[in-house]
């Protein structure tokens, strides 16, 4: 066996970034209602919180079609996760748009720079209001 023949038999370790875009379009294509879309979508725009794995076994279940998300299974488990503040405020008001919990729309006084856009995006998807522009004001 030669150097290249070597090479080219040790299989490369599968590309994370291609990897989490492969997730996240599942986890769209999975989405069925209005509040499964918005909250998959910021989840996958904020991207911090999918990428944990005690997030991923709460609330992804693989099935025969391939993975979907289940947000019952964060219901519970939202402080046990490991999450910094921002990111259980984000959750918080992620699973709010999908039903589950308590968290009141006053939370995204919490949220910085980055996530309160994808917040109000995801509120303008779940509101069916997709042409409504969240960015900087000039």
């Amino acid at each position: 066996m030669t150097i290249t023949e070597a090479e080219t038999a040790v299989l490369e370790a599968p590309d994370p970034e291609e990897e989490f875009q492969r997730l996240g379009a599942q986890l769209r294509r999975t989405a069925k209602t209005p509040r499964d879309k918005a909250a998959v979508q910021a989840l996958v725009e904020e991207r911090t919180i999918l990428e944990l794995p005690a997030v991923r076994r709460a609330l992804i279940v693989n099935t025969r079609r391939g993975s979907k998300v289940t947000f019952e299974g964060l219901s519970g488990r939202q402080y046990g996760l490991g999450l910094d503040e921002q990111q259980l405020s984000f959750l918080g008001l992620v699973l709010s748009m999908f039903g589950i919990g308590i968290t009141t729309l006053a939370a995204v006084r919490d949220l910085d720079d980055r996530r309160l856009p994808i917040s109000l995006r995801a509120i303008l998807l779940l509101a069916g209001h997709e042409t409504i522009a969240v960015g900087t004001r000039l």
